[in-house]
């Protein structure tokens, strides 16, 4: 189950632009929706200073649940606090009329091959299986790419399971924002997120693919897992489950949707701690990105700035112990 989770990892910390355009065509499995939780979730939420603002990161999970709100304080004292709200993308290219266009071209081959020219017969007729329970056929999905095909059956997969995009930490701070009056804006574009997916290697691709279609039922504990781990606010955990096992098994992957994403947001990131006085911001991006020493929390440290978790509900549980 490693390269499955791995490749939920992947495909969750890229979730903010891709559930704009797929909405979820082929649900994997039919499940029973758990019960709403009602205790807010640990957040996973930085403080970064540099002794005239301060930066606020908080790790996102991008398919929720209503059980998942109301929210932490901690998340809403660092909402109040902040100027300004930055995103992944900006809550705009949600909008763009173009995005589902865009979307299906990316993940189209830009060669004269199609999905069973790069699935081995045996995949082919599982995926064919698992598509056909739930009323379609494999050939809605022959011109697209083994990571499109993985996307579309999550997001199936998530909706069967009560998880929605709509209710995503990053799509519910958007409005929020918006209903505040609050100016927002987006560390990439997304085209740049398009491009990190359609990068992914083709060999990594059908491994994460051939994880999902051989073990369709053991997905939602997988899910569940993952959205536990984010709740609790369990930072090893999460790590575990997502950045270790998309290290250790999809590396390029792990490179191109993780490593090389938060390179390319540190130098903004720090531009938001040095060229503003007394603007804290609040910046709100997949949990992932957050994690380990790839992470831009361990990078912002590195780079000399004051770095603390901000968790009432750690400290909370450090007195009870």
């Amino acid at each position: 189950m490693q390269v499955t989770k791995a490749l939920l990892a992947s495909l969750l910390a890229v979730a903010s632009a891709a559930s704009a355009a797929v909405g979820g065509p082929v649900g994997a499995v039919q499940a029973v929706v758990e019960p709403a939780a009602h205790v807010p979730p640990v957040p996973l939420l930085w403080k970064v200073s540099d002794g005239d603002n301060a930066l606020y990161l908080l790790g996102s999970f991008h398919l929720l649940k209503d059980g998942d709100y109301p929210l932490s304080a901690d998340i809403d004292r660092a909402f109040a606090a902040a100027e300004k709200v930055v995103f992944e993308i900006p809550p705009e290219a949600l909008l763009d009329p173009t995005t589902g266009q865009r979307f299906l071209e990316a993940a189209a081959y830009d060669d004269d091959r199609g999905l069973s020219d790069v699935l081995s017969p045996r995949m082919r007729e599982q995926l064919q299986q698992l598509i056909a329970r739930q009323g379609g056929t494999i050939a809605q999905f022959e011109g697209y790419e083994p990571w499109f095909v993985n996307l579309s059956l999550l997001m199936g997969l998530s909706q069967s399971l009560g998880f929605s995009a709509e209710q995503g930490l990053d799509r519910h701070l958007m409005a929020r924002a918006e209903a505040a009056g609050k100016p927002t804006a987006g560390l990439e574009t997304f085209d740049d997120q398009l491009r990190a997916l359609d990068a992914t290697p083709m060999d990594e691709q059908v491994i994460g693919l051939a994880e999902f279609i051989d073990r369709p039922r053991d997905m939602p504990g997988v899910l569940a897992k993952l959205h536990q781990a984010w709740r609790a606010g369990d930072i090893e955990r999460l790590d575990q489950l997502t950045r270790v096992e998309m290290l250790e098994q999809t590396p390029e992957t792990y490179r191109i949707v993780n490593v090389e994403r938060n390179e390319a947001w540190l130098p903004k990131l720090q531009a938001m701690l040095d060229d503003y006085t007394g603007d804290d911001m609040l910046v709100v991006v997949g949990a992932l990105h957050l994690l380990g020493e790839d992470g831009v929390v361990a990078m912002l440290r590195d780079e000399g700035y004051a770095v603390e978790r901000i968790c009432s509900a750690c400290e909370v549980a450090v007195v009870d112990d």
